[in-house]
This record gives C-alpha cells, sequence and structure tokens, in this order.
C-alpha cells in the first residue's frame, strides 16, 4: 500500500528557516528525505544550518532573504528553482514579537508603541502573505502546492501582553481560510493552504517569561500550565508530526484548517 505520508525528494522552502522552530522543522523534514531550502534574514544562522545539515547526508542550502522585501523574494525565488527544479512545500515560519508591541503587568494599552506595533505585524502577517504572493507567481502552474502557515494560541483567545503578536496572528489564521478558497478555485484542487497554531513551547525566546533562574515557573509560567490538560509545556519536536501530516499527500483532502498543538490549553474547562 502507498505510503501516504511520504515526502521523499519533495522541495520544501522554508522562511524563518534558521530561527528557534524554523531548524527543527529542517532537520525534521530532511530527516524525512525532503530537499530543504532555508530561507533566512541571517547569513550565518543560515549557513551554519546547511552545513549541519549537509553533513549529514541531507540536501539542504541556505538563501539570504528579506520576507518584508518583494525583490529579494524574488531573486531567491529565482534561485531556488534553478537549484532544485521545483517547490512542493512552503513553510511560513518567518515571525517573532517584540517589547514595544506588548503590554507589561504594570502598563495598560496607553503605554503600547504604535510603531512597535506595526512591526510585529509586518514582520508576521506581511511576512506571510508576500513569500507566498512571489512563490505562488512562479509556482501557479504547479499541480500541487502545500503551503503551511504559522499561526499561534494567541490566534485563538486574546493572551495579556502579546497584543501585537496576537493580532497579527489572528489575521495569519484568517488570511488561511481566505487563500485556501482562493487556491483551489482558481488554481485547482491541489494547492492546499493550511495553518499550524503552537501552544506554549518552552524556548530560548520565552524561558525567561516562563521560568525563573532556579527553573521554577514564573506566575505567568504557573497559570499557562495551570490551563493546561497535559500539565506541561510543549517539545519543539512535538510539531514535527504536523509539518509531516501538512506537508504530505496524507492530507491531501485538507485545507484551510488551523491544526492546534497546545496540550489542551483551548479547550481547558474551568
Amino acid at each position: 500500500m502507498e505510503n501516504l505520508f511520504n515526502v521523499n525528494g519533495k522541495v520544501m522552502v522554508i522562511t524563518g528557516g534558521a530561527g528557534i522552530l524554523g531548524r527543527g522543522m529542517c532537520e525534521y523534514m530532511c530527516s524525512q528525505g525532503a530537499k530543504v531550502a532555508i530561507l533566512d534574514l541571517g547569513k550565518d544562522a543560515g549557513e551554519t544550518l546547511q552545513n549541519s545539515l549537509t553533513d549529514k547526508g541531507y540536501t539542504a542550502k541556505s538563501y539570504v532573504a528579506n520576507v518584508l522585501n518583494a525583490e529579494s523574494l524574488e531573486a531567491v525565488a529565482k534561485e531556488v528553482l534553478a537549484d532544485f527544479g521545483t517547490i512542493d512545500i512552503i513553510v511560513n515560519a518567518a515571525g517573532g514579537n517584540m517589547g514595544g508591541a506588548t503590554i507589561g503587568p504594570d502598563q495598560t494599552i496607553l503605554d503600547l508603541e504604535i510603531d512597535a506595533f506595526r512591526k510585529v505585524v509586518d514582520l508576521n502577517l506581511f511576512g506571510t502573505v508576500m513569500p507566498t504572493m512571489v512563490l505562488l507567481k512562479l509556482l501557479k502552474d504547479n499541480k500541487q502546492l502545500s503551503i503551511i502557515n504559522i499561526s499561534s494560541e494567541s490566534a485563538l483567545r486574546p493572551l495579556t501582553r502579546v497584543v501585537g503578536y496576537g493580532a497579527a496572528k489572528a489575521a495569519v489564521t484568517n488570511f488561511t481560510k481566505f487563500l485556501a478558497t482562493e487556491l483551489a478555485t482558481k488554481f485547482g484542487e491541489g494547492f492546499r493552504v493550511n495553518a499550524m497554531a503552537p501552544g506554549f513551547f518552552l524556548t530560548e525566546q520565552n524561558r525567561t517569561l516562563m521560568t525563573n533562574p532556579d527553573g521554577s515557573l514564573t506566575a505567568r509560567g504557573q497559570s499557562i500550565i495551570a490551563h493546561t490538560p497535559f500539565g506541561r509545556f510543549g517539545s519543539p519536536d512535538e510539531l514535527f508530526g504536523t509539518l509531516h501530516w501538512l506537508a504530505s499527500d496524507a492530507s491531501k483532502f485538507v485545507t484551510g484548517t488551523l491544526t492546534v498543538i497546545d496540550g489542551g490549553f483551548d479547550v481547558f474547562c474551568i
């Protein structure tokens, strides 16, 4: 019987590929036989990841790309196609947050820095829309393409502090659902668009927000765990199964969905 999860030889482009979650996604998909084009703004980080992957015998190449600059994306997209011949999977993992777009416990909405808010929305929303549009121009004649966007738990319900990030990720989710209909009806059923919504994963980026120097939980960390049925934070590798499913033919009739990976946080009942 055919292995519906087979991604051997598939070409995946991942933006933010050298980032905290992107690195693991690249390595996992390579381990499953995919060929990976790493798009990242950081040249050194991208090359370091490329070397790590190729040293293991995987097929991977890094490219310097600014997801908010159409000319940069167009040039890189042509390079990727010249190097790999095609693109089967696009993962829009570029994103992030910044202090001015958050509201601390001793602040109010009046302390929100609009410029920072705009930058966070630009990076997460436009940083998803622009690579998608640029690549689609070159891939619209393909028979199949799986686009996977990265949303967030904060897109599902308003979370304290991360007002800019939450608003941007909610927009990413809406864009995902819109684009699923747009592409299937105008380009064909082989074009699929889905999103993943990670819950709370303990990474170096958010460790100080979730834990104290001695490893104990902060008040925010305690609140999150108290509202997570699994009673723990997620591990980055627990995203890989969903990524693999959405990238493969196992999800061939799936589009416009948001898959939540959060240990039950979103459905916690009080």
